[in-house]
């Protein structure tokens, strides 16, 4: 069957990026023609050339729009705005496909892919990667009420109009399935299914004990005990939390180093923060390829976010990354994750805004090397069996295959 797929960013493990969708396309190119959407935002931001752009099979339709995590609102706009367009056009000049996938965010990618399903009269599926607009509208970015109403009603019948939704988190598929049983936007609840982000174990393979003694070496850490921070340094991330955190923490276990490996808009703060304290050190954002390494050579690694009720359905990379090679989580959210660690004791929670009891909770656990050993281990096991995504694209693929087959 022939599959197009709207995703406004594509990456690839060469990004320092999560690569999930080049994980699941290649999966999907194997069985099936596929034609891919997109734009050219994280191209030039590879930082090897280890891997083909798109996998094999793959055809690739790419956009030149520019989008950069610091833009404003209005430009976001822009650049949303033009990728739809695209996209809609696109959609319509191609092959007739069998069967659509519209990832989002944002929400406008997914609008482009039921578009072009109903024009072109073929079934669709909704890939929700964060929950539009209640994301941007508790960030601020979307203030104007009438605006905020227009995205609701447009994410509601976006949900109403797939044949089915696919979403990151179990969190994710409770608020999903409370609108559909909501009086205004009703549709069948048992549409949504939770697909997890997932994680490459192959790319986790590659963090061999020789290769972490490599890297500790190269980086000056032999001796040191790392706490890892691996992500975006966004708004949402609680970074002065951590910042404080590894400040306090200094003061009772000098031989911790704090790692922040990634970029964003705290990146200036975690610059200045290095300079003037030892304990604190930026790395430049790392290849998906070679992340792994990284979480392996923590003690311990943190998952952080603001405490906001739509922030505790998030499904981080970086949290089936670092389980994925044994390293145990520290949370900020009480949401689903916390439950996950929790049952399966590969992690610890942390409230959002309380740098103190973070220190604690670190301390209490630097001091107790075997219940951190052990607690990887679970933490490996988990990601063993839960998070693979060759068993999540073979899940994708089925879902796929059985909307192509139940039509219009």
């Amino acid at each position: 069957m022939h599959v197009a797929v709207f995703s406004q960013y594509h990456t690839n493990p060469d990004c320092p990026a999560t690569s999930r969708h080049y994980s699941l396309l290649t999966q999907l190119a194997e069985t099936h023609r596929v034609t891919l959407i997109t734009t050219r935002t994280w191209e030039p931001q590879r930082l090897t050339r280890e891997f083909a752009w798109v996998p094999p099979g793959v055809e690739l339709r790419a956009a030149d729009i520019t989008y950069e995590n610091r833009m404003g609102v209005a430009r976001r706009g822009l650049a949303f705005g033009q990728y739809a367009a695209y996209a809609l056009r696109e959609g319509l000049r191609i092959d007739k496909p069998d069967v659509i996938w519209g990832i989002s965010t944002p929400l406008t990618a997914a609008w482009a892919a039921a578009q072009v399903a109903r024009w072109r009269r073929v079934p669709w599926i909704f890939e929700v990667q964060d929950l539009w607009p209640d994301f941007p509208i508790a960030m601020g970015a979307v203030p104007n009420r009438l605006a905020q109403r227009l995205l609701y009603g447009l994410e509601g019948r976006l949900y109403q109009q797939a044949q089915a939704v696919l979403t990151l988190s179990p969190g994710m598929t409770e608020h999903v399935q409370a609108i559909g049983r909501g009086p205004r936007w009703p549709f069948d609840t048992a549409k949504v299914r939770t697909s997890l982000n997932g994680t490459d174990l192959e790319l986790a393979a590659r963090a061999t004990d020789a290769a972490v003694a490599a890297l500790r070496q190269a980086e000056n850490l032999t001796g040191r005990r790392v706490i890892l921070y691996a992500g975006t340094f966004g708004r949402a991330n609680a970074i002065p939390l951590l910042l404080a955190a590894a400040q306090e923490l200094a003061v009772t276990c000098p031989d911790v180093v704090w790692v922040f490996m990634g970029h964003g808009f705290y990146a200036p703060e975690l610059v200045a923060a290095a300079r003037q304290h030892p304990n604190i050190r930026v790395v430049v954002p790392q290849p998906r390829h070679a992340v792994f390494s990284w979480f392996r050579l923590a003690e311990v690694s943190v998952v952080s976010f603001l405490g906001l009720p739509v922030l505790d359905t998030n499904s981080p990379a970086k949290l089936y990354d670092s389980l994925a090679v044994g390293t145990p989580v520290v949370l900020t959210n009480p949401g689903w994750t916390r439950e996950l660690v929790e049952r399966h004791g590969c992690g610890w929670y942390s409230p959002a805004d309380d740098a103190p009891a973070l220190v604690r909770r670190l301390a209490a656990l630097l001091a107790q090397p075997e219940q951190l050993r052990q607690a990887g281990e679970r933490g490996r096991q988990l990601a063993a069996t839960q998070f693979d995504r060759q068993l999540i694209g073979a899940e994708l693929q089925r879902a796929l295959e059985r909307a192509a087959q139940t039509g219009w």
